[in-house]
């Protein structure tokens, strides 16, 4: 592996609030931990977009830059809102269901599956031996079955999120209890309810808080020490403030080089809310779109920025990946465009992770070229076929030089490939399978059939033979609108292919044809 690569790589690191040169603990190998879903229901778009950019990291480390990767990424299976969700059944049960269909959602999505995905409802051994450590160590205290680590055993507490103590507030999984020491106390064990789910414990019947969950999941596959510990920016405080509080009550030597946090998503730039009906599940929008259509919108925008859905620009991106589809198999002898693709891509990749750069303009560039120049191959060969009908030798002509550069044509597509592949947006279906998938998710969308759109294209070859090109332009623009672009080629069929569609409905009517 080309060290050099390596050593370009910059991360933004939450805890310093600075990028830094990524170095591992040990050298060639990277432990990384990102908190799960706490699954009681469908996974949504701001899911997707933590666990599409830390696939992004994952592959990149692993396929790029050559590191032997440890991604731990758990599953709280036992929480309130799953306790609530089940309405007196099986909480594990209706969390192992949801868990299911997130794991669905993540192979959709082309995300990796991580090296180990621990339940916590399977590690209550682990986590019950790190509370009772952090009680001998003088950090928590036990209040009638319920333990509560104390805030002001950690000198360093705030260091992650630079706030108070005091700005723990209700409503972030912080329960306002008189019996606390102090109000900003955060639970690591709660007694049993009557009827809820339970384990045995030395403090009584109970189940684990929920920061002391990601605290002993990450120790016991990781251990006390680790490169990246990352998750969606909401997380940053209380709960990967609390973890760090945990990691050195129970263990002084604990330590976690980098901590990573994704933006937030928004649907026309509001926040996403279920009580607004501004909210969106991964299924939902798959429904109509293609998932890498989806995967390319998320990494259209930095991990660290807010990225707005909208209709638009999940169109864009399923044009995008359209185009990616269609262009990706021809034939270019420019070894400039592998020169300048490979730049770009190692050092946008390198400066935290860029990846709008690369997918609005690197791989775009590339594609053209190459389309570029099959299309300059395809004319010649006409003009040379034309001048063989009439008896004329092509030498008469001045020869085009063809994409005959095979060394390069392989060199090219092997780049493009591995770029497509770390950006996780290569298929394990043939391309005109996934073209065939995008062109179906178009015509759902159109509310068309293939039939209904074949009948129209029809009718508009027979309305230029009968020169109503009136008519015929009508029958282009509607299906325009409607997200179909129709191409005459010369010599042959009208044919099809999505696009974006001209005329966009309002914001409301668009996202109610996205939850229909």
């Amino acid at each position: 592996m080309d060290e050099r690569r390596r050593e370009m790589l910059k991360i933004y690191n939450t805890l310093t609030k600075r990028k830094e040169v990524f170095k591992p603990n040990v050298e060639g190998k990277v432990w990384s931990y990102v908190c799960g879903i706490t699954p009681y229901d469908y996974s949504h778009m701001g899911h997707a977009r933590a666990y599409v950019f830390f696939d992004l990291l994952h592959r990149h480390l692993k396929d790029y830059l050559g590191y032997q990767v440890k991604y731990v990424r758990n599953f709280t299976d036992i929480d309130d809102k799953i306790i609530k969700r089940a309405n007196g059944g099986d909480p594990l049960a209706l969390s192992a269901r949801f868990s299911q269909e997130f794991l669905t959602d993540m192979a959709d999505l082309q995300c990796l599956p991580p090296t180990q995905q621990p339940r916590v409802s399977d590690h209550m051994d682990q986590i019950k031996d790190m509370i009772a450590k952090i009680i001998n160590n003088g950090c928590a205290y036990v209040v009638e079955g319920d333990v509560y680590f104390s805030v002001k055993s950690s000198p360093n507490y705030g260091c992650l999120s630079g706030r108070n103590s005091e700005d723990n507030r209700a409503g972030e999984r912080i329960v306002i209890d008189p019996r606390k020491k102090n109000p900003a106390d955060f639970a690591l064990w709660k007694a049993a309810k009557d009827g809820e789910i339970s384990w045995d414990s030395p403090w009584g019947k109970g189940r684990p808080g929920w920061h002391i969950e990601c605290s002993a999941l990450s120790a016991t596959y990781l251990t006390e020490k680790f490169d990246i510990h990352g998750g969606g920016m909401d997380l940053i405080f209380p709960h990967h403030e609390n973890e760090i509080a945990q990691n050195c009550a129970a263990c002084p030597d604990s330590k976690i080089n980098y901590w990573m946090h994704n933006g937030f998503v928004t649907a026309n730039n509001e926040k996403m809310s279920k009580s607004t009906g501004n909210f969106f599940t991964i299924h939902e929008v798959t429904n109509l779109y293609h998932a890498l259509a989806l995967r390319h919108f998320l990494m259209g925008t930095h991990y660290r920025s807010p990225v707005n859905y909208s209709i638009s620009q999940i169109e864009i991106s399923s044009e995008a990946i359209f185009y990616i589809y269609q262009k990706y198999p021809v034939t270019d002898d420019a070894k400039t465009c592998i020169t300048n693709l490979k730049t770009m891509f190692e050092e946008k990749m390198s400066d935290d992770l860029h990846t709008p750069t690369i997918l609005n303009a690197a791989l775009p560039d590339a594609l053209r070229f190459m389309n570029t120049i099959l299309s300059n191959d395809k004319k010649e060969l006409r003009k040379q076929e034309k001048m063989k009908s009439k008896s004329q030798q092509p030498s008469e002509s001045k020869p085009h030089k063809l994409s005959n550069d095979v060394g390069s044509l392989i060199e090219l597509m092997k780049e493009v490939r591995k770029i497509l592949n770390v950006l996780g947006l290569l298929s394990s279906l043939t391309y005109t399978e996934v073209l065939k998938q995008l062109k179906d998710k178009a015509l759902k969308r159109a509310e068309l059939t293939e039939v209904v759109l074949l009948q129209r294209i029809e009718e508009r070859v027979s309305a230029r033979k009968n020169k109503d090109f009136l008519l015929a332009d009508q029958i282009r623009t509607d299906l325009t609108s409607k997200g179909i672009a129709l191409m005459d080629v010369i010599g042959k069929d009208t044919v099809w292919r999505p696009c974006v569609p001209v005329k966009q409905a309002g914001a409301h009517q668009t996202h109610q044809m996205v939850n229909s």
